[in-house]
C-alpha cells in the first residue's frame, strides 16, 4: 500500500438509502480513476454503525489508501465521488491518516509505516480480520462484551464496526483521545481477553492492526464532529 489512508464514515439519508446500498456491488468501480490511490475497500456496516451480525442499511465506510497526502487530500476535498457521497449523506465523516505501526496485511497487501504517534491529541486504530468459518461462532461470543466494553471506554471519541463481507470478514475503525486511552482498551478487559483468544486460537486467516496519526479529521458521524477534536 501507500503511506496515506483516507477512512470515510457515512450516514445515508433515508432517501438515499438505494444510491448507499448500490455502493456495495459496484466496490471498487467508481474509484478506478481516482489518482493516485492504491488500495481501496468498500465497507458495510452492522446496524446503527455498529458490530452486531444484523446488517445496517444506512451506515457504510471506504478505506482508502493513496501513494501520498497531496493524492489523499485531493481525493478527500475535491473528488467528484466525495462531493456525491456528501449529497446523499446526513452525515459524512473524512479522516486522512498516517500509519504509526502496522502488524499483518489485508487481500495481500501492508501498510507503509511513515509517522509517529502523537504525544498529545487524538489518535486512531484500524483493526480488521478475515474469521476462518470453523472459529467464527468463537469470534462472535466474545464480540457483545468487547463491543460494550468499547462504547464505555474513556477517552473513545469515535468507534465504527464495519465490514468487507457478511460475518467473516471484519473492521473495527476507532478514534481516541489520546495513546494511553487507547492503549488501556486494546491490553485490558474484555477486548484484551478477546485479543489473546483470537491469537492463542488462531481464529484469523488474515488480519492487519494499525495505529495511525491523524493528518486531517472533518464532518461529523453519529453525532461525533471529528473537526472539533
Amino acid at each position: 500500500m501507500g503511506d496515506v489512508a483516507v477512512l470515510v464514515l457515512v450516514h445515508w439519508r433515508p432517501d438515499a438509502v438505494a444510491w448507499g446500498l448500490a455502493r456495495l456491488p459496484l466496490q471498487g468501480w467508481p474509484l478506478r480513476a481516482v489518482p493516485g490511490l492504491g488500495f481501496a475497500k468498500v465497507l458495510g456496516s452492522g446496524r446503527d454503525g455498529g458490530f452486531g451480525l444484523a446488517p445496517g442499511l444506512l451506515h457504510q465506510g471506504l478505506f482508502l489508501v493513496f501513494d501520498g497526502e497531496a493524492a489523499a487530500m485531493a481525493f478527500v476535498d475535491r473528488s467528484p465521488l466525495m462531493t456525491a457521497y456528501r449529497a446523499h449523506a446526513a452525515e459524512c465523516a473524512t479522516a486522512v491518516l498516517r500509519a504509526a505501526s502496522s502488524r499483518g496485511s489485508w487481500s495481500g497487501a501492508a501498510m507503509t509505516v511513515s509517522a509517529d504517534l502523537p504525544a498529545d491529541g487524538p489518535v486512531a486504530a484500524l483493526t480488521r480480520a478475515s474469521i476462518r468459518a470453523a472459529h467464527a461462532a468463537a469470534f462472535w461470543r466474545h464480540s457483545p462484551a468487547a463491543q460494550a466494553a468499547l462504547a464505555e471506554a474513556e477517552g473513545c471519541h469515535l468507534a465504527a464496526g464495519l465490514g468487507e463481507a457478511p460475518v467473516l470478514r471484519q473492521a473495527t475503525f476507532s478514534l481516541w483521545s489520546s495513546v494511553a486511552a487507547m492503549n488501556a482498551y486494546a491490553r485490558q478487559g474484555a477486548h484484551g481477553q478477546a485479543a489473546r483468544a483470537s491469537v492463542g486460537g488462531g481464529w484469523f486467516s488474515e488480519s492487519m492492526f494499525v495505529r495511525f496519526a491523524p493528518l486531517a479529521l472533518a464532518g461529523r458521524w453519529k453525532g461525533c464532529d471529528l473537526g472539533a477534536l
